[in-house]
């Protein structure tokens, strides 16, 4: 497996922008049902400036990198979504700043410290329907195959997998944040919007990596 280092990260984050331009009317529809509409939108928007910006200016470090991602994303899209993701890859390359590479320990150290950042600055907790709902169970299972001695491509293929189950499980929800909320138990039985983005994220991030493992 090739190294993934900082100079992997415009890989990485054009992936993630080819992803949400093309989920952009899915994500538009699914967040209409019980939101504003926008979330499509703004990570179109928002994972694209990110792309931009990283394809600009070479990040010289994983923690750098995931930090100017994280203010292009803030700048673009500075909607609630918007700057819960921003939130996320700010905290998150603070715990990249030891790692020159992103194997499996700095995969969960990262997705550890974006969920905690998201949930600090958007004050959910489990159970409440939000993007929590997937990104603490993905956290949780990235961390256990770094403990087991997993490669990161397996640890992540480990957390796409937690992800799609954990995304199901919103569906027996009730929101509790945001518009939604106000839905009450009619937002029951509709897959959360905010998780739908974690686990694309998730997903995304397993391919890239299991492309780098096969290099």
């Amino acid at each position: 497996m090739t190294d993934v280092d900082a100079s992997a990260l415009p890989e990485l984050f054009g992936r993630y922008a080819e992803r949400f331009a093309a989920e952009k009317q899915a994500l538009i529809e699914l967040d209409g049902k019980v939101g504003d509409s926008d979330l499509g939108l703004t990570m179109a928007k928002g994972f694209a400036a990110a792309d931009a910006a990283l394809a600009e200016a070479a990040p010289d470090s994983l923690s750098a990198g995931m930090k100017t991602a994280g203010a292009a994303i803030a700048k673009a899209a500075p909607s609630t979504m918007g700057t819960l993701m921003a939130t996320g890859f700010l905290r998150g390359s603070k715990a990249l700043e030891a790692a020159s590479v992103l194997d499996a320990p700095a995969l969960a150290a990262f997705w550890g410290a974006f969920r905690d950042g998201i949930a600090q600055r958007g004050k959910a907790q489990l159970g409440d329907k939000t993007v929590l709902d997937v990104l603490h169970p993905v956290a949780e299972t990235l961390a256990a195959q770094a403990e087991a001695g997993a490669t990161p491509a397996a640890a992540a293929r480990a957390a796409t997998e937690t992800a799609r189950a954990a995304l199901e499980a919103t569906r027996d929800m009730v929101a509790q944040h945001g518009k939604a909320a106000a839905f009450g138990d009619k937002s029951k039985g509709l897959q959360d919007a905010g998780s739908t983005v974690a686990c694309i994220l998730i997903e995304e991030t397993s391919a890239f990596l299991t492309a780098r493992e096969d290099t």
